[in-house]
């Protein structure tokens, strides 16, 4: 089964939009404060999923399936 399409939140989209959309994200972003040393919130909203996994050497498939979790429950 393709789980593509269950997917609400993508790679290319930006934390602005996905807070938006799914204000229940904002937690995950924020559990990873203290480890990339920064908040994503705050400093990162321009940036795509995409572009913060890759500034911050975040493994993007987990953090993906974290956001989209959050979104699911």
């Amino acid at each position: 089964m393709n789980k593509r399409w269950e997917e609400k939140i993508l790679a290319d989209m930006t934390v602005l939009d996905i807070i938006d959309e799914y204000p229940e994200t904002e937690n995950v972003f924020r559990s990873y404060d203290e480890q990339v040393g920064e908040c994503i919130c705050c400093q990162r909203l321009f940036y795509t999923v995409q572009q913060v996994a890759d500034k911050h050497k975040l493994d993007l498939a987990d953090f993906l399936k974290k956001l989209n979790s959050a979104v699911v429950n």
